[in-house]
């Protein structure tokens, strides 16, 4: 059985690490096999819009774009960008200059650079889900949701430094086959409140 760590706090949220929080769960029969990070590490990547998106001078497959990233720079940024679905208006993400992005299939973690494509420099990167480790998905930019607050970290605005539990329940344990069930026990075990009825943060 897999959840996140953030999902069973919103039920129930002792004051113990993650480590601590998986070996309370051992000892108490729920035998935690594996945990691991939602994405892997990256920095300096953020909310950014796309203001302007024109062709490249000299490459028919490359776009030249505006892009604002809020109070982290007083002007739009300038990036070149190849992805088919790179437009005005969009939320992407984008790894700014100095950013260091998730190692490709080289083992090598990637380093954002000013850059020259064709002629033309680029102060940035705009993002598809594969290069920040999100899923396989490489054909465009990772589009968010047109209300995300464009500046902020993307690591904190989709809550990519969550934990996944993988617990290996056995057949006396079937009332922790829900996180509710999981989270009773925890209550139970560290003595902090259960919540019934969470604020459930989506």
């Amino acid at each position: 059985m897999q959840f996140s760590e953030s999902w069973l706090r919103q039920f129930v949220n002792p004051p113990i690490t993650t480590d601590a929080l998986e070996h309370l769960m051992t000892m108490a029969g729920l035998e935690v096999e594996e945990t691991k990070k939602l994405a892997p590490p990256f920095h300096s990547v953020v909310v950014a819009e796309i203001l302007e998106a024109t062709q490249h001078p000299d490459a028919d497959r490359l776009r030249v774009c505006k892009v604002s990233v809020g109070s982290l720079s007083p002007e739009p940024l300038q990036i070149v960008c190849g992805a088919p679905n790179a437009r005005v208006g969009i939320k992407i993400p984008c790894a700014m200059v100095g950013a260091e992005l998730p190692p490709g299939e080289d083992g090598k973690s990637f380093k954002i650079k000013i850059g020259k494509l064709r002629g033309v420099e680029s102060y940035g990167m705009l993002c598809s889900g594969r290069e920040l480790g999100l899923g396989e998905d490489h054909a465009g930019i990772y589009e968010l949701p047109l209300d995300a607050p464009v500046g902020s970290n993307i690591r904190e605005y989709l809550g990519l430094d969550d934990t996944i539990f993988t617990i290996k329940l056995t057949p006396n344990k079937a009332d922790c086959l829900s996180v509710f069930g999981i989270a009773r026990e925890v209550s139970a075990l560290t003595g902090s409140p259960l919540l019934e009825r969470p604020n459930f943060k989506v």
